[in-house]
């Protein structure tokens, strides 16, 4: 298995510190040991995979799922908690410049697709995530910003009938959003959730359903042959006629040696305060429960949880290593303290960093492989993991099924381009990085 990053970022110091692993236990999976023969094998035991589990399971068909730790140890047990519209990087005027009017219609329906999926999936199962929100608030960093999320507002109302709030800067408190900001929209579609609770039942439900899930169990080499794939684990081995890589940021050059060139992992990071009292929210003016972003391009991410604790996240990073984690941990509490001043005092006792996934092209992938006999992959929701990483999984599930129940935009069908340079790819970050700085200012 050959990875891009630095060996501490697949290993548990970014993620040891994780609030998210305090909310819930979740029941440690065997490692595989044998052989196991399934109809389709799932490398990946996170929403992707586990998403596509169920949906397989439920209709009758055998899945192994393996992953190279435990279930939600990636991004699904460490993001944000964000059920939102999203999945693509690129801008839809360049969407639509790129891949036609209709295409471009036809995603941002599926980004919709995405988070109802979600939804009526959570509702339907009843399962306990603490959810909470009703959709999510957009602030203006800066002054020159409002007009502009003011307009991405419109566009998403004019595309799916909604109304969205804009709320000046002088109205921030009186909506329970105080803090270093010159304005807001709400958009009323998406709801936050405990990532970690939901990513646990989903492999829960998947069991129940039939679903074989491994854990400490990575695949360290897959071939194909005789109209199968073989995937090797230190201790057993996986047969079956279709494999699914559901991966995405911790993904692998050589797992299966498609993938290489084709993702690249970015990073986020998240602290998560101590239980605010009332008197400290109300000296900061956050009463809230909106999930909510900024305007900024390394965006901050946060929202007051049903618990009182506040999380707040943020996108930056270049390197992985163990001395980055930790300059890391102090550049996000000093941007948590600017923008609320009032909590400068309130400890941050949980902090750690993960992967997002990023293509070439901007936009996800969910699919057949082409060329690749049975091989489907799905990836790259740019920060969007919850929903469309969700929605990818089924769609996999449904191509092997045979079926068209869900909306499969052909946007996500398209071969993901190769990154220049290589295993070295994540170089291109450093110059994209320091404009988005600047840009920031």
């Amino acid at each position: 298995m050959t990875r891009i990053c630095d060996p501490f970022a697949y290993g548990d110091g970014p993620v040891s510190e994780s609030f998210w692993a305090d909310t819930v236990q979740i029941a440690p999976r065997n490692s595989l040991e044998g052989t196991v023969t399934a109809e389709v094998a799932i490398i990946g035991a996170g929403f992707t995979g586990l998403n596509a589990a169920l949906r397989l399971a439920q209709n009758g068909v055998s899945v192994a799922v393996v992953d190279a730790n435990q279930v939600g140890w990636g991004a699904s047990g460490r993001n944000g908690g964000f059920c939102c519209l999203g999945g693509a990087m690129l801008s839809e005027p360049k969407m639509r410049k790129t891949f036609g009017q209709d295409a471009t219609r036809e995603f941002l329906m599926g980004e919709r697709a995405a988070v109802d999926f979600v939804d009526d999936l959570v509702t339907e199962a009843g399962w306990e995530v603490d959810r909470h929100s009703h959709g999510e608030t957009l602030l203006a960093h800066k002054p020159g910003a409002m007009a502009s999320i003011i307009a991405e507002a419109a566009k998403v109302d004019s595309h799916f009938g909604t109304s969205s709030t804009v709320i000046d800067k002088d109205s921030l408190r009186q909506h329970g959003l105080g803090g270093e900001f010159h304005g807001a929209v709400t958009l009323p579609v998406g709801f936050a959730l405990n990532p970690r609770k939901y990513v646990a039942a989903l492999a829960d439900d998947a069991a129940a359903a039939g679903a074989e899930i491994y854990g400490d169990s990575p695949v360290t080499d897959v071939v194909h042959e005789n109209g199968y794939w073989s995937l090797t684990t230190p201790q057993g081995h996986v047969r079956a006629k279709k494999l699914i890589v559901a991966t995405n940021g911790y993904s692998s050059e050589t797992v299966p040696p498609w993938m290489a060139g084709r993702y690249l992992p970015a990073q986020s990071s998240i602290i998560v305060t101590r239980k605010l009292t009332a008197d400290e929210l109300a000296a900061q003016g956050w009463t809230s429960a909106q999930m909510a972003y900024d305007s900024r391009d390394l965006l901050h991410y946060f929202r007051l949880m049903p618990d009182g604790r506040f999380l707040f996240g943020m996108r930056g990073g270049i390197t992985t290593t163990q001395g980055v984690h930790e300059r890391i941990r102090h550049k996000i509490r000093a941007h948590f303290d600017r923008l609320f001043p009032e909590w400068r005092h309130v400890e941050t006792p949980w902090f750690h960093t993960g992967f997002v996934c990023l293509s070439r092209d901007l936009t996800p992938f969910a699919g057949a492989v082409p060329e690749h006999g049975g091989l489907y992959a799905a990836f790259a929701y740019h920060g969007n993991g919850v929903a469309m990483g969700s929605y990818a999984g089924a769609l996999l599930a449904e191509e092997i099924l045979g079926r068209k129940t869900l909306l499969h935009p052909d946007i996500m069908r398209r071969t993901p381009r190769h990154f220049p340079l290589g295993r070295f790819r994540r170089l291109l970050m450093y110059p994209a990085y320091v404009g988005f700085e600047l840009s920031d200012l």
